[in-house]
């Protein structure tokens, strides 16, 4: 209500920022050069009241968000639209394909950072197409988040194998797909900036983790894991006898964003089991798990 008095700032470019009491609605219309229009301002509040948070001279999210490259894929224009719309208003860079096979070749040329795949598509699947993805090195890192339809015969299980970070049902609610996806992205920032950070390899028990690649070798021998299973055996080993609960597990693997069946870890931990070949990774009954060195 306080921007109502037209007269008081229509025309004036030199208003005090910080006299201002809220001071991100008018550093937005600032920023975009709406200098004489407090009806702008005004509206950017009725629709987008979060404005009202932050630090005073900041730029909202969205003018950082241009950075990003968004690749969706669904076989239904109209859930391709819906968003695309909602994704390009917070300033995203949006990339769409009605199929895997397009999409694989897509993800290559444009190196997304976060890929929405739909899960049932004709031709490759979004399981499919999701796992030739990950096979990509340059996309390692990129984000997957699979859409699902309520009803779906889909395992989460599955798709975490085939190397998905997290999953939307629909309908999707557009502040939880925006929310969703800046969380993702805010994950994917701290996995590349700690990258530089540390040693790109880990070794134990005659085997080797390169975590550039996304692979763990034995002698000549690869073995390949799904994204899950080497994040999982990468947290593991990185603290050889700390015992990590199943609640760490989850919010350093999955993230406190997604969420899981109970009996997702058991079944990773099987897998890596069974890959190694080692009874290293010890259970903690009613705790969580360890890796002894």
């Amino acid at each position: 209500k306080q921007y109502h008095d037209k007269q008081a700032f229509h025309g004036r470019s030199d208003i005090g920022i910080n006299s201002i009491p809220h001071k991100k609605i008018v550093s937005y219309s600032i920023h975009r050069r709406d200098y004489g229009h407090p009806e702008i301002v005004l509206s950017l509040l009725a629709e987008r009241p979060e404005y009202l948070d932050g630090i005073s001279g900041q730029e909202p999210d969205n003018m950082n968000n241009q950075n990003y490259k968004i690749l969706l894929v669904d076989d239904e224009p109209d859930v391709l639209e819906f968003l695309g719309y909602n994704l390009r208003k917070e300033g995203y860079q949006v990339h769409s394909c009605l199929n895997g096979e397009d999409a694989v070749k897509k993800a290559r040329e444009i190196l997304p950072h976060l890929i929405i795949l739909d899960v049932m598509m004709p031709g490759i699947d979004g399981i499919e197409t999701c796992t030739e993805i990950r096979k990509m090195e340059q996309l390692q890192n990129s984000i997957v988040i699979f859409l699902t339809a309520r009803g779906e015969d889909y395992s989460q299980i599955a798709g975490f194998e085939a190397g998905a970070d997290d999953y939307l049902t629909k309908p999707i609610k557009p502040k939880i797909l925006l929310s969703r996806v800046k969380a993702l992205l805010r994950r994917y920032r701290e996995t590349v900036a700690g990258e530089g950070e540390e040693d790109t390899q880990v070794q134990f028990s005659g085997f080797t983790i390169d975590k550039e690649r996304y692979v763990v070798i034995r002698g000549k021998e690869e073995i390949i894991f799904p994204k899950k299973e080497f994040e999982l055996l990468l947290l593991l080993t990185s603290k050889p006898n700390k015992v990590f609960s199943r609640e760490e597990i989850f919010a350093r693997v999955w993230g406190s964003d997604v969420i899981v069946g109970d009996r997702t870890i058991d079944v990773h931990i099987r897998k890596i089991r069974e890959k190694l070949g080692l009874d290293n990774i010890r259970t903690v009954k009613g705790v969580g798990y360890k890796f002894e060195s």
